[in-house]
């Protein structure tokens, strides 16, 4: 409608200038030469403002065109100023002004939001230009998760974890793919998602980071359970027998040597070997039955302890061995208030387990000493640390010291981290491991709010 007006504004402008030649071409013709001599200077004016109508109009376009361009949308054209031919068209482009004034601002508001949701998940988010690998977009989650407060291009992602960059790069589109990874000596696992989008004429690489490794632990927790179920109630089905024979013939071995009949070296080895029978399935019969004891906790006796009286009764309880084998122990608790809810019999056995641990790990040392602490993390998590002067592990024994049936020591069960890391699963907390060869390592536990 805007545009029709002005469009008739230049009809009759056009028509009116045609009557006008019109006229004079008929007194020409008609020989009323003064006539059209006066006629003359007003076809020159119509021109003239045809000419000057037009060109208003078109620097008019070319300005708005420009404010465009340059996506200046808070220009105003006024109308009040503007020539009675020019009002609608300026009142049309402050209408088309205000109209993208608003999209761009819901545009910058969606944007805003978008960006406030990437900030807030708990999923690390990383995108980079397929081509020059020139990041795009990382949130606070990704920068966390890896330790990584900047990254430029994806390649120097390469150079803090290797592993980690190969992964990335080979994954397609679509794919999803768990990958582990040690940053300050832990071992996370995170399941990687990518997709691929197109942004003008780009093509970019979105990639997703979900820190997985404690669902993991929990699952591989919940199938080492259900094994171990099965695995004792054969053993103890196929070996309870087996004992109870191997007692009974020993037993008759025993009547005949008190009849006072001489005894051959036959039934002397047969003797002896019945006694190995019973004293090796009796110790796999109690074997078996300890691991029967990872699967016998299930309800917690939850109560708020303070975090101080809990290090203050394993001091008491650990001095004397502490003692005895020359072994510092040194308590550090800031806050004399922090405070757990646990179940504290349960969480006593796991920091004796692991004080334990570390009193093996340091007996070689010169300076043995052990350093027991808690703190209140900003996340509102508390963190219990047990660290040692130790001899340490390597990399592949870190990876299975939590396995059930796994052990060290050659007198070790294996069940007592195991036992650990499934009460702290109880208590819906987690239990990590940082170690290096030779210089120590670092049990922590994090409890939840």
């Amino acid at each position: 409608m805007i545009f029709n007006r002005y469009e008739w504004r230049l009809v009759l402008r056009v028509f009116i200038m045609f009557a006008t030649l019109a006229a004079m071409s008929w007194l020409l013709i008609n020989t009323y030469y003064l006539y059209s001599a006066v006629l003359v200077p007003i076809v020159i004016y119509e021109v003239i403002e045809l000419i000057r109508f037009h060109q208003k109009a078109q620097d008019e376009v070319e300005q708005f065109v420009q404010s465009i361009h340059y996506r200046d949308f808070s220009r105003h054209f006024d109308e009040r100023k503007a020539p009675n031919e020019l009002k609608p068209l300026r009142k049309g482009f402050n209408e088309i002004n205000s109209t993208f004034k608003l999209i761009s601002r819901e545009r910058e508001t969606q944007y805003y939001y978008l960006q406030k949701i990437l900030e807030l998940v708990d999923t690390g988010i990383l995108s980079y230009e397929e081509e020059t690998g020139e990041v795009a977009w990382i949130n606070e989650s990704f920068k966390k998760l890896l330790g990584i407060p900047y990254l430029k291009t994806i390649g120097s992602l390469q150079k803090r974890e290797e592993k980690l960059y190969d992964e990335v790069i080979s994954l397609k589109s679509g794919d999803s793919k768990v990958v582990s990874f040690t940053r300050d000596r832990q071992i996370f696992k995170v399941l990687i998602s990518s997709s691929v989008l197109r942004s003008d004429d780009k093509l970019y690489k979105l990639l997703a980071f979900q820190n997985v490794s404690e669902a993991l632990d929990e699952t591989e927790s919940k199938a080492w359970s259900k094994l171990l179920n099965v695995m004792t109630h054969e053993i103890m089905n196929s070996v309870a027998p087996i004992s109870s024979l191997a007692d009974t013939l020993k037993n008759r071995l025993q009547n005949i040597d008190k009849t006072g009949l001489p005894v051959s070296d036959d039934l002397e080895d047969l003797e002896l070997g019945i006694d190995t029978i019973k004293r090796r399935s009796e110790g796999l019969l109690k074997f078996t039955e300890s691991y029967r004891n990872l699967n016998k906790i299930t309800k917690l006796d939850l109560e708020k302890v303070l975090v101080c009286d809990l290090f203050e009764n394993l001091n008491t309880l650990m001095q004397p061995t502490l003692e005895k084998k020359y072994i510092e122990l040194d308590i550090i608790i800031r806050d004399l208030s922090l405070a757990i809810d646990v179940d504290l019999n349960l969480i006593e056995q796991v920091l004796i387990n692991l004080l334990v641990n570390a009193i093996e790990a340091v007996k070689e040392r010169d300076e043995p000493q052990i350093t027991l602490s808690a703190e209140l993390h900003p996340n509102n998590k508390t963190v219990i640390k047990i660290a040692d002067n130790g001899i340490g592990m390597p990399p592949e024994i870190i990876e299975k010291i939590f396995i059930p049936f796994f052990s060290t020591r050659k007198t070790g069960s294996g069940i007592g981290l195991s036992l650990c890391k499934q009460i702290m699963l109880l208590h819906k907390g987690n239990i990590q491991v940082q170690s290096v060869e030779g210089k120590g390592s670092v049990f922590i536990l994090t409890f939840n709010e």
